[in-house]
């Protein structure tokens, strides 16, 4: 008799996979809708990021930044406590005030009278110098700037942040203070843009504190053209850089 050939069994069937992919995708798609971009707890995972940053100068020789600690080490017992980042409750209420500013200011961020940003310092609030101020001037243009005035005096009277601290910042461009000569010959003008970075910063508070903000609250300073966002070789670069800052202070920044 002649013996029978044993037949190979047949291969596995792959039709699963579509069925699965199917479902993987349909899973993708319900967590996306989910997910709201708008609760993002921003301060918060800038936290983190810094906790975790890392700086490398080489490929085969990474260095650690060393990072910062979301709580006190074990060594805290011992005198030794680290510069920690402030607590997770304290980034939680900065990214409460960014979202409440950024509601705030919906008309000034898109006619770029107004920027909001945060960094390490905190809640960051920009003011376009030249809607503020005319050149070389630390004098408020009051008629067109009252609106944003009051609505800023309003944010810092929030009960989410009334009981912090700000920095209102004066920064300038790189151009020299053009000098303001009087009848008998004497420069009236501010010396240099120090001069005049500062009293930009002033009169913004003197007026904040007209509309019912707490002056306690706040420091001043002024950095001149130290501090630049962009280049000065550009008038667009001096544009930017001829800003007001006010700063809702992180608690390790005060």
């Amino acid at each position: 008799m002649a013996k029978k050939e044993k037949k190979e069994p047949a291969k596995p069937s792959t039709a699963w996979q579509g069925t699965y992919g199917d479902m993987i995708t349909l899973m993708l798609c319900f967590f996306v809708m989910l997910y709201d971009p708008s609760e993002v707890d921003l301060m918060a995972l800038n936290q983190v990021q810094q906790s975790i940053a890392v700086t490398t100068e080489s490929i085969d020789a990474p260095v650690t930044s060393g990072g910062q600690s979301l709580a006190n080490g074990k060594l805290a017992d011992l005198g030794n406590s680290i510069s920690a980042l402030p607590s997770l409750e304290n980034g939680r209420s900065l990214a409460i005030a960014k979202k409440k500013a950024v509601s705030l200011f919906v008309p000034e961020v898109n006619s770029a009278k107004v920027t909001i940003s945060s960094d390490e310092r905190g809640l960051i609030i920009s003011l376009a110098s030249d809607v503020f101020f005319e050149q070389g001037s630390a004098v408020l243009n009051i008629d067109e700037t009252r609106d944003i005035l009051l609505k800023l005096s309003k944010f810092f009277q929030d009960s989410e942040i009334k009981n912090r601290r700000f920095r209102i910042e004066g920064h300038t461009d790189s151009t020299p203070v053009p000098a303001v000569i009087d009848d008998t010959g004497r420069n009236i003008g501010y010396p240099s843009n120090w001069e005049l970075s500062t009293a930009r910063a002033a009169n913004v508070l003197h007026y904040l504190s007209d509309f019912g903000v707490d002056e306690q609250s706040f420091s001043i300073a002024g950095y001149a053209d130290t501090r630049p966002m962009f280049s000065n070789e550009t008038k667009e670069g001096q544009a930017y850089n001829r800003r007001v800052d006010i700063i809702v202070l992180d608690e390790g920044h005060f």
